[in-house]
């Protein structure tokens, strides 16, 4: 019975002092090493990931080790063990962010580029097929056959006949000199020599009005026909009308060849050969392509488009191109040499030079400049940079190239941070002066927002950014908006706090 009570008693005692060490462990104030060592996030397979440091999530070179929100009110980024940047400018994705992200490479590699010149352009008439219809004497017009613009006509076909007095007089001229007999014995030879010039004169005539006389005949009306199978294009005749030597009175055109002239830029006029077979779609048959070819490249160039006109023909047999229509027209250019080449998507333009990501090893990832060639449909050229077999990124390459140019800020904020440490590894503490602006103050956190002048010993630029405050002290009396002066000395990776303020006095230099 006294054993059963000895034990019961141990037992109650143990379980106190447990109970006690809990709540003495509950209260127990956490050391800035355990709030250092607390941040982590759970990694691949289901490991602790170690949080570095906070950055900024606008790429401006300041860190946090702790979570915070920039002025704006934006949380900064966790940078994870693993993923911060290199010195050669290696970014380093885990698998599940490279999952996540959608990123998909492909192999560099030679190809056949299936490059093309695009222009636009417009179907115009074959100016070698069109013909004029404009009598060489004058006259009127009495009958017309073909009495409407854009009719079709044929070879020969009439057109309109007309009557002129001077056709007229040329002719009798000439039956009258046929008909007279001056070959007859005892003629006179300067009545035979007259008749023999006057119809000479009056078949010279005729010759130059494009009109002949058959068989001495006198004609009181003329008809014109059509010089070539086409189409109307112009008419200005109208029945009773008087026209003058060389009015043109029909424009007729065979438009079984049109032309397409395209406008060409600048930069693509040494792909461009006469000669060379090109397609061509009409608006008005998005689904049927035409054949043509390069006849012609114009010495000109359009100075506010920067274009040159480039004449292409093509067959229109059955008649369905008109002139005017609108055109868009590909040049073949990319031959049959194969080049190395990458997808056109894995190109990131920057504006100043082009860029592609290397995929590494182990999730890494490298920009790397790259100097452009040939570029085709589908892919490019690359003329230097890259070598057969490397693998680039083609999906999501600029959410991991923004990772990229975020490692030359750091990269900036590092050197003032290995200078304000000092090289031969000091313990941080050493004070800095400035000259800004005191933006905004929040006491609850005991950091403070100010735009303040380049720090070149830091080689920190002009830029706003937050403080922390040794004390509450150091800006009692000062409002939001003051110039000042302050000093500030590094207390941790990123982590910065003012140790004295003042307000500026205006004129005042400094020290």
């Amino acid at each position: 019975m006294k054993r059963s009570l000895s034990l019961t008693l141990v037992a109650t005692a143990v379980i106190a002092a447990l109970g006690a060490g809990y709540l003495a462990g509950s209260r127990h104030t956490p050391t800035s090493e355990t709030v250092a060592a607390a941040p982590t996030a759970s990694g691949d397979g289901g490991g602790q990931r170690k949080i570095l440091y906070y950055r900024n999530p606008m790429g401006l070179p300041d860190t946090s080790p702790t979570p915070k929100k920039d002025s704006m009110g934006m949380d900064y980024i966790p940078v994870y063990e693993g993923d911060e940047p290199d010195d050669a400018g290696v970014v380093k994705v885990s698998p599940a962010r490279v999952q996540t992200l959608g990123v998909k490479t492909a192999v560099v590699e030679k190809a056949e580029l299936e490059a093309a010149v695009r222009a636009v352009g417009r179907v115009e008439v074959n100016e070698r097929a069109v013909a004029e219809v404009a009598p060489k004497f004058e006259g009127w017009i009495e009958k017309l056959y073909v009495n409407a613009t854009g009719d079709p006509v044929r070879r020969g076909q009439p057109l309109f006949s007309v009557y002129s007095p001077e056709l007229v007089s040329a002719q009798k001229e000439l039956s009258i000199a046929q008909d007279l007999k001056l070959d007859t014995p005892g003629a006179d030879p300067a009545a035979r020599d007259s008749a023999r010039r006057l119809a000479e004169a009056a078949r010279e005539r005729l010759r130059n009005w494009d009109v002949g006389a058959p068989g001495g005949q006198v004609a009181h009306r003329l008809t014109f026909t059509s010089p070539v199978n086409g189409v109307v294009l112009e008419k200005k005749a109208v029945e009773g009308m008087r026209f003058a030597p060389g009015m043109s009175i029909f424009r007729v055109a065979d438009l079984s060849t049109v032309w397409v002239i395209a406008d060409v830029y600048e930069q693509d006029l040494a792909r461009v050969k006469v000669g060379q077979k090109a397609d061509v779609v009409i608006d008005a048959f998005p689904n049927r392509s035409f054949e043509a070819k390069v006849t012609y490249l114009y010495p000109t160039l359009n100075a506010p488009t920067r274009t040159t006109p480039v004449r292409l023909e093509l067959a229109n047999r059955d008649g369905l191109l008109r002139p005017g229509m609108f055109a868009h027209v590909d040049l073949a250019t990319g031959g049959t040499t194969a080049r190395l080449a990458v997808p056109n998507s894995a190109i990131i333009d920057t504006g100043s030079r082009q860029v592609v990501l290397v995929a590494l090893d182990e999730g890494k990832f490298k920009p790397q400049p790259v100097k452009l060639g040939l570029r085709g449909t589908d892919k490019v050229e690359i003329l230097d940079g890259l070598k057969e077999g490397d693998k680039v990124v083609v999906a999501a390459n600029f959410l991991i190239d923004a990772e990229s140019n975020l490692k030359a800020a750091l990269g900036n904020f590092s050197d003032g941070e290995a200078k304000a440490q000092g090289t031969g590894g000091e313990a941080a503490g050493k004070q800095f002066h400035a000259i800004g602006k005191l933006d905004s103050i929040d006491v609850t956190a005991g950091t403070v927002s100010i735009s303040h002048q380049a720090i070149p010993e830091l080689k920190w630029p002009a830029m706003t950014m937050d403080f922390n405050l040794a004390s509450p002290n150091v800006v009692k009396g000062i409002a939001p908006g003051t110039p000042i002066r302050f000093d500030f000395e590094q207390r941790g990776p990123g982590e910065f706090a003012i140790v004295s303020m003042a307000p500026e006095m205006a004129g005042h230099g400094g020290h």
